[in-house]
């Protein structure tokens, strides 16, 4: 059964969209975090590499959106690049001083993103 389950995320990774991609992406860095929230009090010990993995998410985006022959307007490119740098500030502030609540921006970025990106345009 394992190796079917293999077998269709390989298939299913080849054939998503880009946009699905990313959606699935920022929703895995959301989960992580939300994780991380849900268990504060008895366990913190995956917040750095939880907060590692959604800075190097956002690194690839942000690369990315201010490549000058990427596709999306410039005014959305501007907009996710401001999300961008305050994903980078944000994180290294919670990186030097970790408080729960200071994750839920994080998260639910994320999941608003990846909502907008799954929605139909």
């Amino acid at each position: 059964m394992r190796a079917a389950a293999d077998a269709y995320r390989t298939v299913a990774k080849e054939i998503a969209s880009p946009r699905d991609l990313e959606a699935n992406l920022l929703l895995k860095a959301a989960a992580q975090l939300q994780a991380i929230s849900d268990s504060w009090e008895r366990d913190k010990s995956g917040l750095f590499e939880a907060l590692t993995y959604n800075r190097k998410l956002w690194t690839v985006f942000l690369d990315s959106v201010t490549s000058p022959d990427h596709q999306l307007p410039v005014e959305i490119r501007e907009n996710v690049a401001s999300l961008g740098v305050f994903i980078m500030k944000h994180t290294f502030s919670v990186m030097a001083n970790p408080r729960r609540e200071a994750l839920a921006s994080l998260i639910n970025i994320n999941r608003n993103l990846a909502a907008g990106l799954r929605a139909k345009v």
